[in-house]
């Protein structure tokens, strides 16, 4: 017996054996490249129990507060002039090759009745640009906007089932015309599903173990193992834009957001909306009061007066809409990630239950439950924000309408579907070009990100009438 089927038997996971005998060399390799990847079995079931406990117990009852005001700030209301300031120094650690940008794109596009990653998908716009080429392109001009030779690295994280698609769509595209040495593509790890207790991890056939991807917070442990740390030291880049692929919206190595979060020293930021209405079903940016650190909670951990409740200026008290779409100090990760991604307390595991078909050992057949019968777990990005000091942790509010328009739901969706997206990327058009004093006739007029990154350069179309569809 090898000495990972030793460490996995005294793990009591014997039943991951039972058929080894009967496996060809090649599904043997398979069955244990899987399991090298846990190096302590009993180790992870054990936090994966705890997990459990922790899900169905009462430490969900913590107490919350909104952040206070001096982590805070808004482009809704921050001077034009302080804006400029922020712009300016992000542009300068552009010009100067400090900033990297991580794309989170791990995602597919089933629930949109794609098979493609859902960076490939089309929302309908008369471009029918795909949000990996609206994304790329909104690089491609930041990098003329800070009047500089040196490229933005452009990480992109995927998962197993969208790695090939994802590089072969850039491949085929020209990477939209980035660099492609610019473009580092790497994966998401998966974890383990196991038993409803927690005790057994399931088998999707006699010679692999199930898995699923690891959640959002995975990018810690992906940036480790994939040397990116390193990378980011040998390109010189100190700090860190990360934001989510489904987001049409989406500033990319906002200059704002970078020069806002450098120029406070904060370790970790974050960019925030205002919640459409009270009962919106959204995470919170919060601070917990115990501790008097940055959170996350979701909107189920709101009572529904909290969530009416509106401060002296008619605003909601609770408002801070979190969308994934964060600034990381360079030094505090290289710092932070071991600690993070070695120490549960930083990124515990998060149950999900499910009904898993899985191999039954006895009968060697597959087994479709109607009840859940299992646990697929994730992690989440936001848990570290424990381990930052309040005084080093920022949250910049951005304007809904111009900054955060994301594709989650199906065509059809009264809200965040294909329709809503291409909606407001039009709308949003439309606000740039009316303020440039151009003449629209229709509504399917869209403003390249090659000709404008946030409404700037649009001069040219004073007293021009443009006609729908178009895209200038």
């Amino acid at each position: 017996m090898s000495e990972i089927q030793e460490r996995y038997v005294s793990a009591n996971q014997a039943h991951l054996f039972a058929s080894f005998e009967d496996l060809t060399d090649d599904e043997r390799k398979c069955l244990l490249s899987q399991l090298k990847q846990i190096p302590d079995p009993s180790k992870y079931l054990q936090e994966v129990q705890d997990a459990i406990r922790y899900s169905t117990s009462v430490s969900k009852s913590r107490r919350f507060s909104p952040l206070p005001a001096q982590a805070c700030a808004s482009t809704l209301d921050t001077s034009s002039e302080t804006l400029r300031e922020w712009n300016d120094v992000g542009l300068d650690l552009i010009a100067k090759g400090k900033v990297g940008v991580i794309l989170m794109a791990g995602g597919q596009g089933s629930r949109l009745g794609s098979a493609a990653p859902k960076g490939c998908y089309n929302v309908g716009l008369p471009s029918q640009k795909s949000l990996f080429q609206l994304q790329a392109e909104r690089l491609k001009k930041l990098q003329q906007l800070a009047n500089t030779k040196k490229v933005i690295p452009l990480y992109i994280m995927t998962s197993k089932p969208t790695r090939t698609a994802t590089e072969d769509f850039f491949t085929k595209n020209n990477y939209f015309g980035l660099e492609p040495s610019q473009v580092i593509f790497f994966d998401q790890g998966t974890l383990p599903a196991v038993s409803l207790d927690g005790t057994k991890l399931l088998l999707e056939s006699k010679s692999s173990l199930i898995e699923s991807p690891d959640g959002n917070g995975g990018l810690y442990k992906a940036i480790y193992d994939n040397g990116l740390l390193q990378d980011f030291a040998e390109r010189g880049i100190e700090h860190i834009h990360m934001y989510c692929v489904d987001n049409v919206l989406v500033k990319v190595g906002d200059p704002i957001f970078i020069g806002y979060a450098s120029s406070k020293k904060y370790n970790i930021a974050t960019k925030v909306v205002r919640k459409r209405s009270a009962d919106e079903s959204v995470g919170l940016i919060v601070m917990e009061e115990e501790t008097k650190h940055p959170a996350v909670i979701e909107y189920s951990e709101v009572s529904q007066e909290l969530r009416e409740k509106r401060d002296p200026q008619g605003l909601l008290f609770f408002r801070a809409a979190n969308i994934v779409n964060h600034y990381y100090n360079v030094a505090f990760l290289q710092e932070m990630i071991p600690k993070w991604i070695s120490d549960r307390k930083f990124l515990p595991y998060h149950v999900a239950r499910k009904k898993i078909a899985c191999l039954d050992v006895g009968s060697g057949k597959i087994v479709e439950p109607s009840e859940p019968n299992g646990i697929k777990l994730e992690q989440f990005i936001f848990d570290v924000f424990s381990s930052v000091e309040m005084h080093k942790f920022g949250c910049l509010e951005v304007d809904r309408a111009e900054e955060f328009s994301p594709l989650k739901n199906a065509p059809g969706s009264a809200n965040d579907g294909p329709e809503t997206c291409k909606a407001n990327l039009l709308s949003r058009s439309a606000r740039w070009l009316t303020k440039a004093g151009a003449i629209l006739l229709g509504s399917e007029i869209e403003v390249s990100p090659l000709t404008s990154y946030s409404g700037e350069g649009l001069e040219k179309y004073l007293g021009s009438t443009i006609g729908s569809p178009a895209v200038v």
